[in-house]
């Protein structure tokens, strides 16, 4: 914007200001939102509403305007013969796009069938010191989209509808989980140990304790602390932070909710997540059909259900059941021709790898809605081992066009297993693999004063909404994602 069309503005509020104008008010009383008034009936008198002048189209002795928010837009009628002539010419001489008013009014419909206010009476509200964007080209630059989201929400009606579903789906998710008699409890987000998932955490320190302290990468622990302290069904809303690369489905900060029941198994929470994801989908869109990546999607349909090992089998012809040594197992993707980067593989421990190679080779082409069960116990050190076959968990994960939404599973409530387990797990970090889970004495401590049966579940809001919106990257889900500092 050039400081010609900044002077300008400045210049038209200190006329305003002259002519004792306020230039800031503090309130104005509104009786309808504006999407809410578009929908009232002709010649409904005394409708009052607020907004951002969007569009101004003037003629010899009326304009329409256009006022918006997040919300919705509505058309005005602001003529000669209904509000005195001072305060047309004062409106046309002095504000601009982007400013913000009040009016009072009638509503009618226009010849073109369009539902407008006629204004009695105009506020000013709010001067824009700054141009909005053109307004038929938009906000084009990606950049400025998410550094400046402020102005990409007021011009982008996609990350509008994007956002706003956001809100709501968060709405529909405390809702129904608060309809099945969970509690929504807070949990420490500056932690001694980064347990909970298998991440790189955020490293911070505390003076005033003297003590170096993580960022949480899950609120896992401290909710199963819960559990052990005699709540039974418990959820959060958990502002998490993972240290790791940028990529088009993953964000260092994010919100995950995570909940907890005792006395299920992981078959338990399978149900309630199918009813979630539809319950979100009625809420949220009001259907449960969503098109993505030009599939169309029927959520209501039957789930597919696969374990790890038939998964990677079909899609590489690899039986990872007869690698029990990860390099073997490295070895024998060689010999098929799967291609790694070597600093990718070389410090992963069989989990890890087995991961990897899922990733690479079979994430992608899982579209419909799809649990994928019976994870490696290397890859799930808190969950609980498969009773018919220990190498195994009882875990699920619910993947929708190549994207992971929900991780899920029985709890491991055995303290003297989930010890050895975490002692695997910190030989794994010593020997380099970062992403291997830490030591967490206190937790363990906890665990031995005894825990039921629990299974629990973690899904990220900004993934979840990403893939019901089919959207190219997941920072379009965020309201102010995180750039690099200019």
């Amino acid at each position: 914007m050039s400081n010609e069309q900044m002077n300008l503005r400045l210049e038209k509020l200190e006329d305003l200001r002259s002519q004792g104008i306020l230039l800031y008010p503090d309130k104005f009383t509104i009786n309808a939102e504006l999407d809410e008034a578009a929908l009232l009936k002709d010649r409904t008198s005394g409708v009052r509403v607020a907004g951002r002048i969007m569009g101004i189209r003037k003629f010899s002795k009326f304009m329409f305007i256009t006022v918006a928010n997040i919300e919705g837009s509505l058309q005005l009628l602001l003529s000669k013969e209904e509000v005195s002539e001072v305060s047309y010419n004062q409106f046309d001489k002095f504000i601009d796009i982007g400013d913000f008013i009040g009016v009072e009014g009638h509503m009618y419909t226009t010849k073109t069938n369009e539902k407008t206010l006629r204004i009695n009476s105009c506020e000013f509200l709010g001067k824009a010191l700054r141009t909005l964007p053109e307004k038929w080209h938009g906000l084009t630059s990606i950049e400025t989209r998410y550094r400046q989201r402020y102005l990409d929400l007021i011009m982008t009606k996609e990350t509008q509808a994007r956002l706003l579903a956001r809100t709501k789906m968060v709405s529909a998710i405390r809702r129904f989980f608060e309809d099945h008699n969970f509690l929504e409890v807070e949990t420490p987000v500056l932690q001694h140990t980064s347990s909970g998932a298998i991440a790189k955490p955020f490293r911070t320190y505390h003076n005033s304790l003297d003590t170096e302290l993580n960022l949480r990468i899950a609120p896992e622990t401290y909710l199963k602390r819960l559990i052990v302290g005699g709540f039974t069904k418990v959820f959060e809303f958990a502002k998490c932070f993972r240290n790791e690369g940028i990529s088009p489905q993953h964000l260092q900060e994010f919100t995950m909710v995570e909940g907890y029941a005792a006395y299920w198994n992981y078959l338990d929470t399978m149900k309630l997540m199918r009813d979630m994801v539809l319950y979100i989908l009625d809420r949220t869109f009001h259907t449960t059909t969503i098109t993505m990546n030009d599939h169309i999607i029927d959520f209501s349909l039957d789930w597919d259900i696969v374990s790890f090992r038939d998964l990677i089998f079909r899609d590489t012809g690899i039986d990872i059941d007869l690698y029990p040594d990860v390099k073997d197992l490295y070895q024998e993707t060689q010999r098929h021709n799967i291609q790694f980067e070597q600093s990718e593989v070389e410090s992963l421990g069989r989990g890890n790898f087995i991961d990897l190679l899922y990733k690479k080779m079979c994430r992608p082409q899982l579209i419909k809605p799809t649990f994928l069960v019976q994870h490696p116990i290397e890859l799930s050190p808190l969950a609980r081992g498969n009773d018919q076959n220990p190498a195994l968990t009882d875990r699920f994960q619910l993947v929708v066009n190549g994207a992971e939404i929900i991780n899920a599973y029985s709890e491991l409530v055995d303290p003297l297993e989930q010890r050895r387990r975490l002692e695997d797990q910190a030989l794994l970090k010593s020997n380099g693999d970062l992403e291997a889970m830490e030591m967490d004495e206190d937790y363990l401590v906890a665990m031995e004063y005894g825990m039921p049966p629990i299974s629990g579940w973690g899904f990220g809001v900004e993934r979840l909404l990403m893939v019901l919106t089919d959207s190219d990257t997941i920072k379009d889900c965020v309201l102010f994602p995180l750039t690099k500092k200019l």
